[in-house]
């Protein structure tokens, strides 16, 4: 079963120098999404209340589409029933309602699905592993693999969560460090794992017969394609699984590499995809401040503070020594400010965003790689210190628009305000105002009146 020490996050690299490059190396972007999604996890209290639509494409559109209201509709064991319930489920979320009479389904359907963090979708995947498992039989029969170490633990937590009246299963993890004698073979009915570790298991070791296993499941399938060696090492363990095994693959985006891996690994799926709602840029002020230097950014930054009343912001910065050096600035000047960086520890990182949540700090000064996906209701300003760019130094608007989007939400309007102090952030800029087609006002933070009229 799982040990008692969570795992520590594996050490971020020193994201580059901003005067050297505005590049983030693979190994960065690897981890980070990783992180990110771990993190999810962590601060995640209760489902997210997703506005998103559901759509559905059946393997068969002739076929009926059943969705349910309620788990008691699914005939589930009592002992699941009983573990469900004990989780503070009461009644599916949007993606269980769909997802989980195709997973439960007989004969066994194959399932391709897109969900967020916070929609439900581990406990979905692991109650159809509980479902589908023969307790009398003592040998793998689920397989689940996550792109990391952290991950696969947090999924075994689940799993001992839901199945904790259902003591005759039992699950293994297929982790680094987790070494079995040679010529063993695993009695426990669900393993969880890495795709490395969990190859060498079924292959090389043979602590598995994969010709056994009735459900697959590769749980973060964007996160899994962007390490190197993950996606090779899944479709190898798919291969070696008999024609009946049933597949399921989530992702929390679908871009073309991801869709192609997924093709490959789960054959003659149903596809659950969330129809995005359109992000909108019309509730939010936007204003550019020209500063020469990272130090008048600063003091630009304390005559917008001296001027309008905020009830919480956010500042994203590009690296995480210009996000520590500005939360020690700003500290000096007496304002309660978190600091969400990269070499904290995951854990670490969810208990700075709870205590910004709850209003203990006003301001959070963060890096764009540790904010992604974070939800805080109050933010009223959000701040580009630095503006997003891409690995290669182009603009980069989904960024943009995730990151002051984060004003504008619940019928408020938002106020952001952008950073520039150099040519190369101006041009930033520019391409950032035609991709929107919505003009970006300057602003002089010397004038007083200006900065008020702007939070009016």
């Amino acid at each position: 079963m799982a040990t008692d020490s969570w795992a520590q996050a594996v050490d971020e690299q020193e994201a580059a120098e901003e005067s050297v490059s505005h590049k983030l190396t693979q190994r960065e972007l690897t981890y980070d999404k990783a992180a990110q999604s771990l993190l999810n996890k962590l601060i995640r209290n209760n489902l997210v209340n997703n506005p998103n639509q559901v759509e559905v494409l059946q393997k068969d559109p002739n076929s009926p589409l059943y969705s349910v209201k309620s788990f008691e509709e699914l005939r589930l064991k009592p002992q699941l029933l009983q573990g469900v319930y004990g989780m503070g489920f009461n009644r599916p979320s949007k993606i269980q309602e769909t997802a989980l009479p195709m997973m439960l389904a007989e004969p066994p359907q194959n399932l391709i699905a897109q969900s967020q963090s916070g929609t439900g979708k581990t406990a979905a995947f692991v109650l159809a592993m509980l479902s589908h498992v023969d307790p009398n039989k003592t040998y793998p029969q689920c397989l689940c693999v996550s792109p990391t170490y952290e991950l696969a633990l947090q999924t075994g937590k689940v799993i001992e969560q839901m199945g904790k009246h259902y003591p005759e299963v039992s699950l293994v993890y297929a982790i680094r460090g987790n070494k079995l004698q040679r010529g063993m073979k695993l009695q426990e009915q669900i393993v969880i794992g890495t795709p490395g570790t969990m190859l060498d298991w079924c292959g090389k070791f043979k602590f598995i017969d994969p010709k056994k296993i009735m459900v697959f499941v590769l749980d973060e399938a964007d996160v899994m394609i962007a390490t190197q060696g993950h996606q090779d090492q899944s479709i190898r363990i798919q291969r070696m699984l008999p024609k009946n095994c049933q597949m399921l693959l989530f992702s929390a985006t679908f871009e073309e590499t991801v869709w192609s891996f997924a093709q490959r690994i789960v054959p003659d799926p149903n596809i659950i995809k969330l129809k995005r709602e359109e992000e909108t840029l019309d509730t939010i002020k936007q204003y550019y401040v020209l500063c020469n230097s990272r130090e008048e950014k600063f003091h630009s930054l304390c005559n917008i503070y001296g001027a309008i009343t905020i009830a919480q912001a956010m500042i994203f910065c590009h690296t995480r020594k210009t996000a520590g050096w500005l939360a020690g600035e700003l500290s000096r000047e007496d304002h309660q400010v978190a600091l969400l960086s990269g070499e904290m520890q995951v854990e670490q990182r969810a208990a700075v965003i709870d205590r910004f949540r709850e209003g203990k700090e006003k301001v959070l000064v963060t890096t764009n790689v540790c904010a992604r996906g974070i939800d805080v209701e109050q933010v009223s300003v959000v701040i580009n210190f630095d503006l997003p760019v891409d690995k290669d130094g182009n603009p980069d608007n989904e960024t943009y628009l995730h990151r002051i989007g984060r004003t504008g939400r619940f019928g408020k309007r938002g106020l952001a305000i952008n950073m520039v102090d150099s040519k190369m952030s101006m041009n930033i800029l520019n391409r950032i105002q035609e991709h929107f087609s919505k003009k970006i006002e300057k602003l002089d933070t010397d004038d007083l009146d200006e900065i008020e009229k702007i939070s009016g």
